[in-house]
């Protein structure tokens, strides 16, 4: 192949952006605090998203950049890199994503969010399969949400998120309606993990996103009982 074939094959290559929020306990997974603690809902979020970033990053078959919000915020250390980095930027949910969308080079764009942490590398895999014959591929959650949207991008960037009306039952159906007229596809249905009952089921399944309770020792435990 030549350079400017090899230039333009990397040009056009598919991207998956993960959208990922600052680990600050208090600030994330707050509906799955209210019933595990905050400490232990951030503790699961840090682990849930490395382990999602693990899967998912090192596939040759995609590019992967992580969209961050706040803007300046410092990662863990101990979450994997290096991976390309995007901010986020002001607005809404749409508004961040439409800004995705519309600033990546040309070629298909797949963007997850880290609320589903059993999103596995086939899941991205089908979503680019199917952008190569539709418009726009999307991942059902159980509430009538969303837990991947893709673009094929081409001929243009359609706006898709007007007047979506995000964390309801009609989130999916609102940002579908905006999309009359063109061709889309679905993935599986995916269960979001907000609440105690889906975060037992990942536990009892022995799910590796469910990070180990920490080991204590004998004078751990005498330490603290004197």
């Amino acid at each position: 192949m030549s350079g400017a074939g090899r230039d333009a094959s990397k040009r056009y290559r598919p991207r998956l952006v993960i959208m990922v929020k600052a680990p600050v306990a208090g600030a994330v997974k707050t509906r799955l605090a209210r019933s595990i603690g905050t400490a232990r809902a951030a503790s699961f979020y840090r682990h849930a998203v490395r382990c999602l970033i693990n899967r998912l990053a090192g596939d040759r078959r995609w590019e992967t950049r992580l969209a961050i919000t706040p803007d300046n915020a410092v990662l863990p250390p101990h979450w994997p890199g290096p991976v390309l980095r995007l901010d986020q930027g002001p607005g809404d949910l749409g508004d961040r994503m439409d800004r995705i969308f519309a600033r990546l080079p040309p070629g298909p764009v797949v963007i997850v969010g880290t609320d589903i942490p059993e999103i596995a590398a086939a899941h991205i895999a089908a979503a680019f399969a199917l952008l190569g014959a539709h418009d726009a591929v999307f991942g059902p959650a159980a509430d009538g949400g969303y837990w991947l949207v893709g673009l094929r991008r081409r001929p243009r960037v359609p706006a898709i998120f007007e007047g979506v009306r995000w964390s309801s039952a009609r989130t999916l159906a609102d940002t579908l309606a905006n999309l009359r007229g063109q061709s889309v596809d679905l993935l599986d249905v995916l269960d979001d993990v907000d609440e105690k009952t889906s975060y037992r089921r990942l536990k009892d399944a022995g799910s590796r996103v469910v990070p180990p309770r920490p080991r204590v020792s004998g004078a751990q435990v005498r330490s603290a009982r004197t």
